[in-house]
């Protein structure tokens, strides 16, 4: 059986801080707090005073897998409870309309009864089922899930995928930008931080389950490819003084922009996001829906080279009221868009070099609010929560952690935002401690220490 909760982390803290004896009081500053009882460990455990710490394991050495990173963001909060964690015997005022599990292909793992597509592909997937950072706002959640740095701080941190924007246009060819959004930025915080305007994501706009995919600022709406060669001809004779002065630095730069726009528009850059390249039998596969259409053109974006991809989920999951409607329309489609995800990747030989993770700001409440206004919804949830991860360096069939009988509180294991931010870094070969640059010359580092107040139960090693 691989299921598999963690069976208690005794490895060196990620931070750096060895938790074998002799500590000093500087170390235990940097992994904890001293209290009255005793010593209060970065990950929650309480040391009594006069025990000693368990001897640490060696961390295993992480290789970098993964070139391309897809992440798939519930904005607005998916719940738990409903979907890929379960509690069947939790009771009508728990589960409401869902009180089934169903088995996956993974002896040991249930799911929610809604996504039957994904139980046939848990062996590629781990969940990690303790997911907790205690925060029930929109924007703070989401900016710590997409940072791991706390909000409020004197510095606008950028996300997980401005970062990697960052890190990875050195050496990056392609012609289409190193940081995606499939279709709309959500706008809950500036993603791009204090590394600026530069590093900030492209969002295709536009509809790829549309019979023409009109990706902004590359597919003209009303234009045709025809008339759009014709535009640039004429304006390439037109350009009297380019023709003059075609020795000049400036204008030798400005045409290479202006052709790397035109490959972009009309030649290799265009073309990755159209899917009638692909086979009407596969795009059904996917699902003749927005997301399911997304997860396809996020797969042709990883072909492409594109370190980070975002699919925003069109809709959101803000569940408040008509909560059990939404999830019986919405779940389908993330289920089937996916599981094929997960197969295509595969098929095509990219899902041990790519990052599949899936998740919102936090889950939903696992009680139901029956009162009015809400009639049957869910609302914010931050203290337990599952989150997805595959491919790229994640081994698939296991479960990471646990909640408790009720999915109200993490039972076994906590994940932080640091530590599933972090175990993605690692796989992706960048440094948690790599400074960032500020414009005003602060210091920033990838991810906050310890002795910046971050909790963290450890990088994910048990999947890794």
């Amino acid at each position: 059986m691989h299921a598999k909760s963690h069976p208690g982390f005794t490895s060196a803290n990620p931070m750096g801080v060895s938790l074998s004896l002799p500590m000093t009081r500087r170390d235990a500053l940097r992994v904890g707090l001293f209290s009255t009882a005793g010593l209060l460990l970065a990950d929650g455990t309480m040391l009594r005073a006069g025990e000693v710490p368990a001897a640490p394991r060696a961390a295993p050495a992480i290789k970098p897998k993964a070139r391309s990173v897809i992440q798939i963001f519930l904005w607005g909060g998916m719940s738990h409870i409903d979907t890929w964690d379960p509690k069947p015997d939790a009771g009508y005022d728990y589960m409401g309309e869902f009180a089934k599990a169903i088995p996956t292909n993974v002896d040991g793992i249930q799911i929610g009864e809604l996504f039957p597509q994904l139980a046939k592909q848990a062996d590629k997937y781990a969940l990690i089922r303790s997911m907790t950072h205690r925060n029930n706002g929109h924007e703070t959640a989401a900016y710590l899930m997409q940072t791991a740095h706390a909000p409020g701080e004197r510095l606008a941190y950028p996300s997980v995928g401005a970062v990697f924007s960052h890190f990875k246009s050195v050496g990056y060819k392609g012609l289409i930008p190193p940081y995606v959004v499939l279709t709309q930025p959500q706008g809950r915080f500036s993603e791009e931080g204090f590394l600026g305007p530069r590093m900030k994501p492209f969002a295709t706009g536009g509809d790829p389950s549309a019979p023409r995919f009109e990706v902004e600022g590359v597919v003209s709406r009303g234009v045709a490819d025809a008339r759009q060669k014709s535009r640039r001809e004429l304006l390439g004779k037109m350009d009297t003084m380019g023709h003059a002065m075609a020795a000049s630095p400036q204008l030798v730069a400005s045409e290479e922009a202006k052709k790397q726009a035109y490959e972009l528009i009309l030649g290799p850059g265009r073309e990755v996001f159209d899917l009638s390249k692909e086979k009407p039998e596969l795009r059904d596969r996917y699902g003749r829906h927005t997301f399911g259409q997304d997860c396809l053109a996020a797969r042709r974006l990883v072909e492409a080279g594109v370190p980070y991809i975002v699919i925003n989920y069109p809709g959101g999951w803000d569940t408040h009221s008509n909560h059990f409607a939404t999830m019986r329309r919405q779940c389908p489609q993330l289920d089937q868009g996916l599981a094929m995800l997960l197969q295509d990747l595969q098929d095509h030989g990219l899902l041990e070099s790519t990052i599949v993770w899936c998740c919102g700001e936090f889950g939903r409440g696992p009680k139901v609010d029956w009162q009015p206004p809400w009639n049957g919804g869910r609302n914010h949830y931050g203290n337990v929560f599952t989150s997805l991860v595959a491919g790229g360096g994640f081994k698939g069939g296991h479960l990471v952690g646990a909640s408790d009988r009720r999915a109200e509180e993490v039972k076994d294991r906590p994940v932080y935002p640091t530590d599933l931010l972090g175990s993605i870094y690692a796989l992706g070969g960048i440094d948690a401690t790599a400074k960032l640059p500020h414009p005003m010359g602060a210091e920033a580092h990838v991810l906050p220490a310890a002795a910046e107040g971050a909790k963290s139960g450890g990088l994910l090693t048990e999947i890794m």
